[in-house]
């Protein structure tokens, strides 16, 4: 069995609800655990009241004998000194002291300069809980988000491989390795990926999908920064007769320009010029990172193609092919009209992606 569930922002005053819907699940799916847990957290910062609820699962799942694990980011006192660009978007918040009050056995894996970017919970070695939200209030109140939780020992099997990996060697990039098998899950077909392991064949498998696609093409991410990606949509533009809309987070693409001018990608900044330009896609202005106490990113990362949805931690980026990070690949039509509604809704909001004047790189 497939769930998915979306989050948009709902704004400063109307979070309290979602929060608690969120916590609410965590709970459930944590309250079902008999043996086991492990989970696989960039960032886990929950202040109460719905960090209590939560910390009373994980309390009361170990009452009933549950082991559990947490491998979490970890980074040095100076985060400015890793890969986290802190002009477009924050390091972590995860506080192992906090961690430390619960019985909880964690370890942090070394995020500098690639992130262990995950955000995933397996249950008793049947079931998994993944998506794009981090376990921090903005997550569920201020950004777009797709969670989903898949039951099957088959694809949990495959997630618990990937935890061990991160578990026993504490470094990202001797992770991901797991192969992704097609995996019969109810009417759905389903491969989950792994970066940094798969992440350029996964990049190329996204880019495979889009360019065959007959009908519709759906995206949302943060950024579009991965060569293949970027290539095959900028080609798309000008097919007739197929229906290509996105969203992104404005701040974040802007800055991307900012960089690829200095550096040696500038050579993609005329692809993603011609993809936000010839191509329907919308841009919320965030808040950007640095400038405000708000964290409310548009922060999906879906992507569908005809009835093929990919979803996850994976932004569509250069970078995330080298963190550590897990997409789910469902081939199932229910799907792809939900993930796809949910991505027109969430442009709806958004004016129109632009260009920065700056894009030139001229300095």
């Amino acid at each position: 069995m497939i769930q998915t569930f979306t989050l948009e922002d709902v704004g400063p005053d109307g979070g309290i609800g979602q929060a608690e819907m969120v916590a609410g699940r965590i709970v459930d799916f944590i309250g079902k655990a008999e043996k086991s847990l492990v989970l696989a957290l960039y960032d886990i910062r929950l202040p109460d009241p719905v960090g209590a609820t939560v910390a009373d699962a994980f309390r009361a799942a170990a009452d009933r004998g549950v082991k559990i694990r947490l491998a979490y980011n970890d980074v040095p006192a100076d985060p400015d000194a890793g890969n986290f660009l802190p002009a477009v978007h924050p390091p972590p918040e995860t506080n192992p002291e906090i961690l430390a009050t619960l019985p909880i056995e964690t370890r942090g894996i070394s995020g500098i300069p690639d992130l262990m970017h995950h955000k995933y919970m397996v249950r008793d070695e049947a079931a998994v809980w993944t998506g794009s939200a981090n376990w921090s209030v903005y997550s569920w109140t201020r950004q777009e988000n797709v969670l989903a939780i898949l039951e099957s020992a088959e694809i949990a099997r495959e997630y618990l491989e990937n935890f061990e990996e991160l578990w026993k060697t504490g470094k990202v990039e001797r992770s991901g390795h797991g192969d992704p098998n097609p995996i019969q899950v109810g009417e759905a077909t389903v491969r989950v990926w792994f970066t940094p392991g798969h992440g350029e064949e996964l990049a190329q498998r996204i880019s495979s999908k889009l360019g065959s696609a007959c009908r519709r093409i759906r995206i949302a991410s943060p950024v579009l920064t991965s060569g293949p990606i970027l290539s095959t949509l900028a080609e798309l533009a000008g097919r007739e007769g197929l229906d290509i809309a996105g969203v992104v987070d404005e701040p974040q693409t802007d800055r991307v320009y900012e960089q690829w001018a200095t550096t040696g990608s500038k050579w993609k900044i005329p692809l993603l010029t011609r993809v936000i330009e010839a191509l329907p896609f919308n841009g919320k202005r965030s808040v950007p990172w640095g400038t405000g106490a708000v964290r409310d990113f548009m922060h999906a990362k879906v992507t569908v193609t005809d009835n093929t949805v990919f979803l996850g931690s994976f932004n569509l980026s250069r970078s995330g092919e080298a963190n550590a990070e897990n997409m789910i690949e469902i081939e199932d039509a229910a799907t792809a009209d939900a993930m796809a509604t949910f991505i027109d809704e969430v442009r709806a909001r958004y004016p129109r992606s632009s260009v920065p004047d700056h894009r030139s790189g001229s300095n």
